[in-house]
């Protein structure tokens, strides 16, 4: 069946923004890889508070695909990722990629250099986030002494991923990985985050996807280092103690929450999104883009 991207390929799984596809298997590969290849579509789709929003954002999927393949090309003697080619069919040229065949793990790999977020909801109730003890007196958007790995649960789509203490992932997965992720994921924050600061970006938090090769590797999958999986802040304008302007879909999350009157609680889905604010949100995105990639968006 072909779906509205044009590909008449099977459809292995819809995500809120990706659209994964199994491409025809051609055997074992090399490296170690598994055989097996998939086709990953990124949609303009855009999802806050675990909704699909009904609105799209103009380029978003390229914008996605495009600073991944760059932060990959960046990472690349930090840790293998899943990208095997970029050659794919026409009518998704520059929104998507052909990964490897990975066994994914479940976990979100959240690491949080600043505090804000359900990161500062948690601190103010407990001085914690996710059972790590923090000094007192810090503010939203104060820089943390240092990153902390705090992962999640993935939900399925509509549901509320789950804050977990780094043991929930040691009884779920070992010992030995779940501290393969914190220490994998730790370690691509702090290169991620000096090569954004000298490009005058601060890389507040994101979230990594892992899975793992037949012989064991750990693989970094998915998208990284985006807008819809981190937090970037304009550095010349940080100032601890409030809201932070921000290069991500935060935008978007505030309109629902302070101009919609969208109630959170509730069943009924969000609204769909004012031009206005679809188009302030391209610009954001494009701008995070240019900004780290010092290319232009086209």
């Amino acid at each position: 069946m072909t779906d509205d991207y044009g590909i008449d390929l099977p459809l292995v799984h819809s995500g809120k923004v990706r659209r994964l596809y199994a491409l025809p298997d051609a055997g074992q590969a090399e490296d170690g890889r598994a055989p097996g290849r998939f086709l990953m579509v990124a949609t303009d789709a855009i999802s806050a508070y675990d909704h699909v929003l009904a609105s799209t954002i103009p380029d978003k999927g390229a914008v996605l695909t495009r600073l991944s393949l760059w932060w990959f090309e960046q990472l690349a003697d930090v840790v293998p990722n899943h990208v095997v080619s970029t050659d794919v069919p026409g009518p998704v040229t520059g929104r998507a990629i052909v990964t490897e065949r990975l066994d994914m793990v479940p976990v979100e790999c959240v690491v949080r250099g600043y505090l804000t977020g359900s990161g500062w909801a948690e601190y103010q109730q407990s001085g914690t986030v996710t059972g790590i003890a923090l000094p007192e007196g810090l503010q939203d958007g104060d820089r943390l002494p240092e990153p902390i790995f705090t992962p999640a649960i993935k939900a399925e789509v509509g549901e509320h991923d789950e804050n977990v203490p780094f043991g929930r992932i040691v009884e779920l997965h070992g010992a030995e990985l779940a501290e393969e992720l914190r220490a994998t994921s730790l370690r691509i924050y702090a290169v991620a985050e000096g090569i954004a600061r000298e490009r005058g970006v601060i890389l507040a938090d994101t979230k990594f996807e892992f899975g793992r090769r037949p012989d064991g590797t750990l693989v970094l999958g998915d998208e990284v280092l985006t807008p819809d999986s981190s937090r970037f802040w304009d550095a010349q304008q940080w100032e601890p103690g409030g809201v932070q302007p921000s290069f991500d879909k935060q935008f978007v999350r505030d309109w629902l929450t302070d101009e919609s009157g969208w109630d959170r609680s509730s069943n009924v889905p969000p609204p769909p999104l004012p031009a206005s604010v679809v188009a302030a949100t391209r610009d954001r995105y494009v701008e995070a883009y240019a900004r780290l990639t010092g290319l232009p968006f086209n």
